[in-house]
């Protein structure tokens, strides 16, 4: 099932819905229980707590109460806790309190020399970068201090995800119920997320409810497919398959003077699935002495039949190139478009506004200022919702962290986590990759999310921590299919 991911107010109204839990402190204290827990486990595997010594950064309300609550817990496992507060009038009373009688010290500058600091300074509700106290404390700790963060690290906006300077690097952020649109959307700022049961209520697919509630109704719309999810549908052939079972994708990218494109992205679908890779273009030569699998042509004449498009990279920008695009996206074929052809349907809304066939948009962020005649900005889900709303396709916008939007509303994230694929043809491979999923199928967004997912797991495995080409990439694509289908046994499925 895809993880879920909600605005500020939707836990807001799911905390309010808890009735006492949340106003007798319940909730708190389940929380800065498992803020301290996640300090403990980090220490544990290190060789133990006693001895260790922790700084808690304190701000005003709630959060700054969970840093607190979980600073006196650490006092109890035998840690030194400091506790440094920004503005002392207004810490939580009952978490000051509390860190006091277990022995916890409250200090006017952190000691050097800590393991860890706990973040507490802003929760959710906080609006813009670290004030500047605050950001001399953070920018004065050692670079090997365990730096874990109450909720969001403090400078990141919990909705858009927007990283204000300074803001606060988490190694570790302990959040509570669910997870919130920052912890993908800021995924580098905010680590690895430790997500701790407080009791919110959840439906079936993983939304906070809050029943009775105005506004509590509705899906939040942001989502992460996870590897189970895509492995389940990921199309591997059964005793009954063929070639053209399994889609048959029509690829149109690069020239005989840059064959480079043709050859990637051509490989990528080749890689991607078991059915039938067709190109057209003036680099079939080049393709086929690369993949001779590949049926070549040279005209979209002779193309035969498909069942979906991928067009765009090193395709060209000339006539030819919008007659053959106006030519594709006239039938009524899923059709990706990528790279080039973004570039004319910039100048061309029209062949693509309210189509009714599948249509993938893939840009990069520049590609995407083209298409919209604005910057993508610091809020990229609201832009890569509102391109896809108006006009009627899915959107997949490119990055570290790709966002795939339908029209309905509905966003799909991907974490590469790392940014290594951020190479010259990269792009490419996704597009191949994607291509032959709608071939094959699968919805345009799921198509998009599972190619950039997939499309990741091979840049970390051909890297393995240096930097690489597309071709290596591309190498590495079907170990990361097989090593994901693998893990959730669906390659036996081909017996059945």
């Amino acid at each position: 099932m895809p993880v879920t991911y909600v605005t500020a107010e939707r836990v807001r109204e799911a905390e309010r819905a808890t009735g006492d839990l949340l106003t007798n402190g319940t909730l708190m204290r389940r929380a800065s229980h498992g803020v301290a827990q996640a300090v403990i486990d980090e220490f544990t595997r290190a060789g133990g707590c006693h001895g260790r010594r922790v700084g808690v950064v304190v701000g005003a309300g709630d959060n700054g109460g969970d840093a607190l609550y979980a600073g006196a817990a650490l006092v109890g496992r035998g840690v030194a806790v400091s506790a440094l507060l920004l503005a002392p009038d207004k810490a939580h009373p009952g978490g000051l309190a509390a860190l006091r009688r277990a022995g916890g010290r409250v200090v006017d500058v952190l000691p050097t020399g800590l393991d860890a600091v706990i973040d507490g300074v802003v929760g959710i509700g906080g609006r813009g970068p670290l004030r500047p106290a605050a950001a001399a404390v953070f920018a004065a700790l050692d670079p090997r201090t365990l730096v874990v963060a109450v909720d969001l690290p403090s400078g990141v906006d919990a909705d858009t995800g927007e990283v204000h300077s300074p803001a606060v690097r988490a190694d570790i952020t302990v959040t509570f119920g669910v997870r919130r649109h920052a912890h993908l959307l800021a995924a580098p700022q905010c680590g690895r997320v430790v997500l701790v049961d407080i009791g919110l209520a959840q439906d079936a697919d993983g939304e906070p409810t809050a029943p009775g509630v105005a506004g509590a109704t509705g899906a939040t719309h942001l989502y992460a497919l996870t590897d189970t999810d895509i492995a389940e549908s990921w199309p591997v052939p059964g005793p009954h398959d063929d070639k053209y079972t399994q889609g048959v994708v029509g690829i149109i990218a690069g020239s005989h003077r840059y064959p480079g494109a043709a050859i990637l992205c051509s490989g990528a679908a080749v890689s991607a699935t078991s059915g039938m890779t067709r190109y057209v273009g003036s680099a079939h030569a080049e393709v086929v002495s690369h993949f001779p699998e590949v049926v070549s042509v040279a005209e979209l004449a002779d193309a035969g039949r498909v069942q979906a498009w991928t067009i765009g990279p090193g395709a060209g920008t000339d006539d030819d190139a919008l007659e053959t695009l106006r030519t594709v996206l006239a039938t009524d074929l899923p059709v990706l478009v990528d790279a080039d052809a973004l570039t004319l349907i910039a100048d061309h809304h029209d062949l693509v506004v309210g189509r009714d066939a599948p249509t993938l948009l893939t840009p990069h962020a520049g590609e995407f200022a083209r298409l919209t005649g604005e910057p993508v900005g610091p809020d990229r889900l609201a832009a890569v919702r509102d391109l896809a709303r108006r006009w009627g396709v899915t959107v997949l916008l490119k990055g570290r962290i790709t966002l795939v939007a339908e029209s309905d509303g509905i966003v799909y994230g991907n974490d590469a986590g790392s940014s290594w694929a951020a190479t010259a043809g990269a792009g490419d491979v996704l597009s191949g990759i994607a291509g032959s999923l709608l071939a094959a199928g699968l919805p345009p967004a799921w198509a998009g999310a599972a190619a950039a997912r997939v499309h990741a797991h091979a840049a970390a495995l051909a890297s393995r921590g240096a930097p690489i080409g597309a071709s290596a990439l591309l190498g590495a694509l079907r170990p990361a299919i097989r090593e994901l289908l693998t893990s959730h046994g669906r390659e036996h499925e081909q017996r059945r």
